[in-house]
């Protein structure tokens, strides 16, 4: 009887140590943290952090029975184990028109929140970065997200050139006074350019945690050369960085106006081609460590609309 007293009154202090902001991992993905991995950084699909990114584009057209999901409900995503979305602002001068509704949907779920802006050729990259903070702020207070951490991430054409990733980073830390997340695709031509690059733009360059996207040993999309790939091997290349933070393994390729899902699948490294028993075809990331690196990870390079 008094041992039962003594659960009664210490269940509400269990309760009130847990943290609201953050979302309980899905059950069927037992996270831990991981050291060592030979050329994958300790990550597996099953066990690592998962992060999705979304456009406007998105949700891809359903290719299977399954569970679906929306701009205005993303429900299916949380469900099947994602605790963060990063959202595309816009694309160069082009605004995404879903962007805040998934920002909305994916707090509404308790999920992370993340923005990123794809930079294009067209216009300087600081006046980019400053209408992507711009964009980011009236968004949050549009959709009563104020008070919200919300990631900031770099998406860089495969044209780009160094001077362009620095102009970039640099604005985005003058407004904000974080470094954004990096994100990049892989082309030759991109990964020659970077490796060159002045000692001093790597410095700047290296502040940004790498978001490298990989789906086969192969490369991307893109045609890219250097024989079987793994997370390391390509950071490697771009002679910039000494570890990776999170790895695009799952992607779409669009063929003959249709999308395909294409993932890194390997005996060494594993994935399903589709995210649990979601119909669409989906962009999929691993996190390279535990839960709570990744809450880290999150307040270091994000930004709160007051």
């Amino acid at each position: 009887m008094k041992l039962s007293l003594c659960l009664i009154l210490l269940l509400p202090l269990f309760v009130q140590c847990t943290h609201p902001s953050r979302s309980t991992p899905h059950p069927n993905f037992p996270y831990q943290h991981f050291t060592g991995g030979k050329g994958f950084g300790g990550t597996s699909v099953a066990r690592s952090p998962m992060v999705l990114n979304v456009s406007g584009w998105d949700p891809k057209e359903a290719q299977r029975n399954g569970s679906r999901f929306s701009e205005h409900n993303v429900s299916a995503l949380r469900k099947n184990g994602a605790l963060a979305l990063i959202a595309r602002s816009a694309k160069g001068p082009l605004l995404d028109e879903k962007f805040g509704d998934f920002l909305k949907s994916a707090d509404r779920e308790g999920m992370m929140l993340g923005a990123y802006h794809f930079v294009t050729m067209d216009q300087p990259a600081a006046l980019q970065a400053d209408r992507f903070v711009n964009r980011v702020q009236a968004i949050a207070r549009a959709r009563g997200l104020s008070g919200k951490q919300i990631l900031l991430v770099g998406d860089f054409d495969t044209l780009s050139t160094p001077a362009r990733l620095v102009d970039f980073i640099q604005r985005v830390h003058q407004r904000t006074g974080i470094y954004p997340v990096t994100y990049l695709e892989n082309s030759d031509g991109l990964r020659a350019r970077l490796s060159k690059a002045t000692p001093a733009q790597k410095a700047i360059i290296r502040k940004t945690p790498y978001w490298l996207a990989l789906y086969s040993p192969g490369g991307t999309e893109r045609v890219m050369a250097g024989g079987a790939l793994t997370p390391d091997s390509l950071k490697n290349q771009y002679a910039i960085w000494n570890t990776w933070s999170m790895w695009q393994y799952g992607g779409v390729v669009w063929r003959n106006g249709a999308s395909q899902a294409k993932h890194y699948n390997t005996p060494s490294w594993q994935s399903p081609r589709f995210l649990g028993d979601l119909a669409h075809p989906m962009e999929r990331n691993v996190f390279k460590g535990s839960v709570n690196d990744l809450y880290a990870f999150w307040a270091r390079h994000s930004i709160t609309i007051p």
